[in-house]
């Protein structure tokens, strides 16, 4: 009997919060009875932005800054633990594959631990497992090779979101032939943006074909908003237009879209909660690690079209073939 079970994730983005959605449904789903925990190395998201999705996990609160990436927390990892009130757990699952940060989680006692961390040398059982780039595919893969049980895979269901949330979508909203984009990335440390001057002719043909874009960008950037409404009049900013301001109200209006376009980013994952068609562009970042899992999402990967991480090389045309 599995009663208490840690999820850690080393993640600090929406994007890496949201990717483990179907992870935690799907844990929550086989083990009824278990209390699932949820440690992370930075800002808890399932309490603040991410709330209103109705992902409900008991935090564990350690009280270490950065937990896990600095070498001294090992020293205090089990002491700040015993103050959690907590015997121990019956599971810990490792979502991510730094040594450093996976020995000192594993001074959390527990019974059983899983993690890929040094060809999955740490984990409880010795076995064959699985590598995918994919790191919800590979852990859910790996928890039926290390349990040998099947554990069905749980994705996320939008009825989980508020009401007041979905008919504010539909109110923004109210209309057909809406086509998203999302243009702006959260970390600078890469180059992901596809250039401003691309997106604004796509915009501007996608009108051509009696469809209104729609972007999803913050009110903050000022300088961005007014340069898409001078160049592409009637697009609209639906945020911009209502009091709610959470990432489920973004997953809620791209219900309302025909289409959408992103970057990899955290809309991007908000965006791909839903069954909505879905471009995603890709150039330094992994396509295969970081695409949403769903069925309706394409991927333009600058790597495998142009043989090059630039993403700018990826053309228009290129898009307007794919929507």
């Amino acid at each position: 009997m599995y009663k208490k079970i840690l999820i850690y994730n080393s993640g600090g983005g929406l994007g890496d919060s949201i990717q483990l959605f179907s992870l935690i449904l799907s844990i929550k789903n086989h083990f009824k009875k278990s209390e699932l925990y949820y440690l992370t190395s930075h800002d808890n998201h399932f309490e603040g932005k991410l709330n209103e999705y109705g992902i409900n996990l008991k935090p564990l609160k350690l009280k270490i800054k950065y937990f896990g990436f600095r070498w001294w927390h090992i020293f205090f990892t089990k002491r700040n633990f015993l103050k959690c009130n907590i015997d121990k757990f019956d599971l810990i699952i490792d979502t991510q594959s730094k040594l450093r940060n996976t020995l000192i989680l594993k001074k959390i006692p527990h019974t059983n631990f899983y993690s890929s961390t040094y060809n999955f040398r740490y984990c409880t059982f010795k076995n064959y497992y699985i590598k995918k780039k994919n790191v919800v595919d590979m852990i859910l893969a790996n928890l039926n090779i290390f349990f040998g049980i099947e554990i069905k895979k749980i994705n996320y269901d939008l009825i989980n979101i508020p009401k007041k949330i979905l008919d504010e979508a539909k109110k923004l909203l109210p209309n057909n032939s809406y086509v998203g984009f999302s243009i702006t990335q959260g970390n600078s440390y890469r180059k992901k943006n596809w250039p401003i001057e691309k997106i604004i002719q796509l915009a501007n043909k996608i009108k051509l074909r009696n469809k209104v874009p729609v972007f999803f960008v913050e009110k903050e950037n000022y300088s961005l908003v007014d340069e898409i409404k001078t160049a592409v009049p009637n697009a609209i900013f639906p945020e911009h237009n209502s009091k709610i301001s959470c990432p489920a109200l973004v997953t809620a209006l791209t219900t309302r879209l025909d289409k959408a376009i992103s970057i990899d980013n955290g809309i991007m994952h908000m965006m791909g909660l839903t069954n909505v068609p879905l471009v995603v562009l890709f150039g330094p970042t992994n396509s295969k690690k970081f695409s949403p899992r769903n069925k309706n999402v394409l991927i333009l990967d600058s790597n495998i079209i142009y043989r090059s991480n630039d993403i700018s090389k990826i053309g228009v045309e290129d898009v307007l073939r794919n929507i």
